[in-house]
């Protein structure tokens, strides 16, 4: 069997396993964050936080909630890290430094998973348990939990209220990410990923010395490292290395994890706004973008250009031959088109123009289909934006679900596409400009460019994914990406929340003749236009100076 038809096997098989999926899980979300019934644990833990779940917030009580809940989160992980030294399970590894234990702690609450640091030379079983894999979960809760304040903000009318964030956040841990993680962790478990609290031991002799491996409780974070779209790796070769990642099937279940719950929140979205056919249109353009990106970048990795190419059957440098270029592929339009953030190759050996569509996955926003929560609310801001557009062609005034879009609610869409473009191109031209930071690229010309704008579209969009060569453990870029990852992650929040209680104020606008019907081919290829022109012009002069330089000069 040729390279090229296991790829598009693997990537069939992937699309059946999303399809099998999609309709029990969506409506089983639906379910969950539409029931006022409280189960036993979640009453334990409500009353441990002395939280009420049955009032109802309005949008600034939810986003105070969101915010104190995800500043104490900060603080906890950033003490547990400096204090690590002094704590059992650490393996005997020190502290972390300041500056590291704020971009990690801001990385994980944020859920980005930047990882600046050898994870198996650096964090014990405490701080990796205890620590890491506690925020894969909630930081993937909080992500759920705006996006369903959102889908409320459609759905209800005449009320400014959003529900209730901690029962949105104990919910969606308990009820959905904990019972998919506890199965998708066996199945790893069988497929070879390690699950122990062994220490550090000596495996033999390695280049005239011994080779020291770390055991952990790999499968178990690792789920939730997918699941969640969190990204952060046990071992600094994150999901290349074969304790996490171990075989092809692995490699397709991991990419399937990662896929599952965005895809699946699309169903949620129809079912709890009373038309499913308005899901199948975001779920359409997912698929769409997704579908292209993973065929562009399985053409331009496999496309032969020289004679090394031939006899490798393409662009494999950078690449595990167990999963081979079809695998590689799929895993990297996976995880940048999400906010996942995992590897299993380095992106930076990608072709020049593979290099760029990993980038472009997350500058569009990572909505196809996104992080888990982030990416369907990203799209119904593109949603609203593409409606929008759609008026000014006609001079109507714009709809979307029975919504007037009006000037307060296209501001704040604006606000939103706008503040995660800023944030990197600010931070990339500041570390282009500034003497020290362009001390840590390896690589000069377009690609040492290629790579500080990836590290900081990689922070500023919740992904996490390195693109390997810039050696970001310094004060500069700790702090830079750290406040990125933060500022990217939730001032947008802050806009979707504004924008759900206004839509949830409104009175709903009855359907004529001259409305836009939004769950028709028409509208999703209309929404695919918008997504990827904004995108365009707004990162195409930055793309032009990197990954496209490098591809044209190939």
């Amino acid at each position: 069997m040729s390279p090229v038809t296991a790829g598009a096997l693997q990537l069939l098989a992937l699309i059946a396993a999303l399809a099998l999926a999609y309709r029990p899980l969506g409506d089983h979300m639906a379910r969950v964050y539409s029931s006022e019934k409280h189960y036993r644990p979640e009453k334990w833990i409500y009353k441990a936080i002395g939280a009420n779940p049955s009032a109802e917030m309005r949008w600034p009580a939810y986003l105070r909630a969101v915010l104190a809940f995800s500043a104490v989160s900060v603080l906890f992980l950033y003490l547990l890290q400096r204090l690590q030294g002094s704590l059992p399970g650490s393996l005997g590894f020190v502290s972390i430094d300041p500056d590291q234990a704020f971009n990690t702690a801001a990385s994980f609450v944020a859920n980005t998973n930047w990882q600046s640091y050898y994870g198996e030379q650096a964090m014990g079983h405490v701080v990796q348990t205890g620590g890491l894999a506690v925020q894969n979960f909630v930081s993937a809760a909080v992500g759920m939990a705006v996006a369903v304040a959102l889908v409320r903000g459609f759905a209800r009318s005449r009320t400014g209220e959003l529900g209730n964030f901690w029962a949105d956040l104990v919910r969606g841990t308990v009820r959905i990410l904990l019972p998919i993680a506890v199965v998708g962790a066996l199945v790893l478990v069988a497929c070879g990923v390690i699950q122990n609290f062994a220490g550090i031991h000596e495996v033999g002799q390695f280049m005239g010395g011994t080779q020291q491996w770390n055991g952990g409780a790999v499968a178990s974070q690792e789920v939730i490292k997918e699941l969640g779209t969190n990204g952060g790796g046990y071992f600094n070769a994150n999901s290349a290395h074969p304790f996490e990642n171990p075989t092809p099937f692995s490699n397709l279940f991991e990419v399937f994890l990662i896929l599952l719950i965005p895809f699946a929140l699309t169903r949620t979205f129809g079912r709890m706004v009373g038309n499913l056919r308005q899901g199948y249109a975001i779920l359409a353009t997912m698929g769409v973008i997704w579908l292209g990106f993973t065929a562009l970048m399985m053409w331009t990795e496999f496309a032969h250009a020289g004679p090394a190419f031939d006899v490798a059957g393409g662009a494999m440098e950078g690449k595990e031959t167990r999963f081979g270029i079809g695998g590689s592929s799929i895993f990297a339009v996976a995880t940048t088109l999400t906010s996942t953030g995992a590897v299993n190759s380095f992106h930076s050996s990608y072709t020049g123009f593979g290099g760029g569509i990993t980038m472009l996955g997350m500058q569009l926003g990572e909505i196809a289909p996104g992080g888990v929560g982030s990416g369907l609310y990203g799209m119904l801001i593109m949603a609203i934006i593409a409606v929008f557009i759609a008026g000014l062609m006609v001079g109507r005034t714009p709809e979307y679900l029975g919504k007037k879009i009006g000037t307060r609610e296209i501001k704040l869409a604006a606000c939103y596409i706008l503040i995660t473009p800023a944030l990197v191109l600010c931070f990339t031209a500041a570390a282009m400009a500034l003497p020290t930071p362009g001390d840590s690229m390896t690589n000069s010309g377009a690609h040492g460019f290629s790579e500080i704008l990836y590290a900081y579209t990689s922070g500023a969009n919740n992904n996490g994914s390195a693109f390997a060569g810039l050696n970001a453990d310094t004060q500069w870029f700790n702090s830079t990406i750290g406040i990125a990852m933060l500022l990217g992650r939730f001032l947008p929040m802050v806009f979707v929340l504004a924008l759900a209680g206004s839509l949830a104020e409104q009175k709903p606008v009855p359907e004529t003749a001259g409305t836009l019907r939004t769950d028709k081919p028409l509208y999703a290829g209309l929404l695919v236009g918008t997504i990827l022109i904004i995108t365009g012009l707004t990162y195409f002069p930055a793309l032009a100076l990197g990954p496209l330089a490098e591809g044209l000069a190939a």
